[in-house]
């Protein structure tokens, strides 16, 4: 080692978390399937609550709901029960249970259906009501795995049981499993995957010329920027306001245009293009190094796609799209880190019902030919947030992927997972966390791409439960807010009043990017201890590190640029030797 002064700086940073960090907590597991299986998984957690969960046992612990008929059968080894004759939805098997109001609960089953491709749901019928834990399409001749999840507003005796619409089939169920966890337990799971994924243990050690342990030297922390992309929408405003340009640039380095990218914005009269603005804030971002998303090239919503657009014969609106998919890509190719190729393609479905069935997955093999280095990601909302939609359970999301991956030139394609998150009712946190699991199981990006939630009494403390449950995820890569700021008020959700002071929601906001370490600027310090050590415990992301010598005569110090990134290797150390 070269020695230059007074001071020389070990850094180690280590993957495993401190010493004594243990929660005694039963462990969440994360895993999904999304393969259709000849033999289904064992339940897991063994099973949690339910009785005879494998139906080892015959039909101990089940019965019929409605009017379904039920049979143990066996096949291969493997036994289930077989609800059949069902005439109405609610037609299957049921197990009574008791369910606790401050426990979080943790549902997954094996399914399968005599026929067809069949969409079934997990119901449990409470004295406040019916809660949907989550839903799965379905197959015959192989096993697909439900997961989900529920809370309850009271306590009390409940019933599970499944549900299709399509009373026709009969319904195969197995390993069914139903864990509660304690709000403590839920907490420790997300702290503990915090800790795991999105930060690294630092230990400095300060030497002096001599290799000796400096004792109470100072060690500064600053953080430059974070390697998670936590972000917040933006709109025009921002491009003649100071005091909203001076309050994003000081929380966020990534965002979305709310409107200005939209083809509605970008050619609001046929062949009359407009992207002065969507360019101006362009300039804008880059000028801050704030990352963009592309949102959005088509909107299947016919409420948002252009009004002259609807007047079109087919062959016309063919051209229109291609010419408007090229024009956008094109022109921002190389700008922004990925795109929203169609929007709400779940829910609506204008251009494929005039351009035919495969029109998204054909805009996506044109946007994978037009750049083909940008992820294209599909956008999608009640994904997470309502469990009692089924128009875009995470099963059918994947459905619609898969048709994109599968259309001719689209196998390769760089894909994404986008989730609006626009929550209109406390959060689910189960059924959020099992949604992603699901998604996750597909190896694709996954951005929180519009959070927000709607006004309430309790609209800030929802906002946190969410974003914490989010942030924890191990497969969330990135989080938008959509609280873009209007004079007249935000979409659904501001972040600050017209002064730019913080709303209860901002201060969420400002609460845990400090708290996650993900705000540029945020500093934290220390001394060595007797060896000339100190620990951190930082997020992802590059830091400047200055020691400061323990000596009023000699005050000599050093700077130093460091980058915290994740490891796969457990207690592999960084060495890092610096002097001054």
């Amino acid at each position: 080692m070269k020695i230059l002064g007074g001071i020389n700086l070990l850094l180690l940073l280590c993957a495993s978390i401190f010493a004594g960090y243990e929660v005694n907590a039963l462990s969440y597991d994360y895993t999904a399937s999304i393969e259709c299986l000849e033999k289904p998984h064992k339940p897991k957690y063994s099973g949690g609550i339910i009785v005879n969960p494998e139906l080892k046992h015959g039909l101990k612990g089940w019965s019929a709901s409605g009017n379904a008929k039920l049979q143990h059968r066996e096949s291969q080894g493997n036994e289930f029960v077989v609800a059949h004759s069902r005439n109405e939805p609610h037609d299957s098997i049921s197990q009574k249970i008791y369910l606790q109001r401050n426990k979080l609960y943790s549902f997954s089953a094996w399914i399968q259906v005599s026929n067809g491709s069949v969409p079934v749901t997990a119901v449990f019928k409470t004295n406040s009501g019916f809660v949907y834990a989550g839903s799965i399409v379905a197959e015959s001749n192989c096993w697909s795995m439900l997961k989900g999840g529920l809370t309850v507003n009271s306590s009390g005796p409940a019933e599970l049981y499944f549900e299709s619409d399509i009373a026709s089939v009969d319904i195969w169920v197995d390993s069914i499993s139903l864990q509660p966890f304690t709000e403590k337990q839920w907490k420790s799971h997300q702290d503990q995957s915090i800790t795991k994924i999105r930060k690294r243990n630092v230990r400095i050690q300060a030497l002096d010329a001599q290799g000796n342990p400096l004792e109470n030297a100072t060690i500064s922390i600053q953080q430059k920027s974070s390697s998670f992309p936590f972000g917040c929408a933006i709109n025009k405003n921002i491009l003649t306001n100071i005091a909203y340009q001076n309050w994003f640039t000081s929380r966020f380095r990534v965002t979305t245009f709310e409107d200005e990218m939209k083809w509605y914005s970008t050619e609001p009269s046929w062949g009359h293009e407009y992207y002065s603005v969507a360019d101006a804030m362009l300039q804008f971002a880059r000028k801050h190094n704030v990352a963009v998303r592309g949102h959005n090239v088509f909107w299947e919503d016919p409420q948002y796609t252009p009004g002259w657009v609807k007047s079109l014969t087919k062959q016309q609106l063919f051209a229109a799209t291609a010419k408007r998919l090229h024009s956008v890509i094109n022109r921002y190719r190389g700008q922004v880190i990925a795109w929203d190729v169609v929007n709400e393609n779940l829910h609506f479905n204008f251009f494929e019902h005039i351009l035919g069935s495969k029109a998204s997955a054909l805009f996506y093999n044109m946007a994978i030919r037009t750049d083909g280095a940008t992820t294209m990601f599909m956008n999608e909302f009640n994904t997470v947030e309502d469990s009692r939609d089924g128009l875009s359970t995470p099963a059918k999301y994947l459905q619609k992927l898969r048709e994109i991956q599968t259309f001719p030139g689209n196998r390769n394609a760089q894909l994404g997972i986008g989730l609006e998150s626009h929550f209109s009712m406390a959060p689910n946190l189960p059924y959020i966390r099992a949604s992603i699991d699901t998604l996750a199981a597909a190896r694709l990006p996954i951005w929180i791409t519009e959070l927000d939630v709607k006004s309430s009494p309790n609209q800030a403390l929802y906002l946190e439960q969410i974003l914490r449950e989010l942030y924890a995820h191990p497969q969330i890569q990135g989080i938008i807010i959509w609280s873009a700021w209007k004079p007249q008020g935000c979409y659904r959700m501001c972040l600050t009043d017209n002064n730019f002071r913080n709303l209860a929601t901002g201060n969420v906001v400002d609460k845990l990017l400090h708290e996650w370490g993900l705000r540029a600027g945020l500093t934290s310090s220390g001394m060595t201890d007797a060896n000339g050590f100190f620990e951190s415990s930082l997020s992802h992301g590059d830091y400047k590190v200055k020691i400061t010598r323990p000596s009023a005569v000699t005050n000599s110090s050093l700077v130093q640029t460091l980058n915290v990134a994740p490891t796969t290797v457990s207690h592999q150390p960084l060495e890092i030797q610096l002097s001054v």
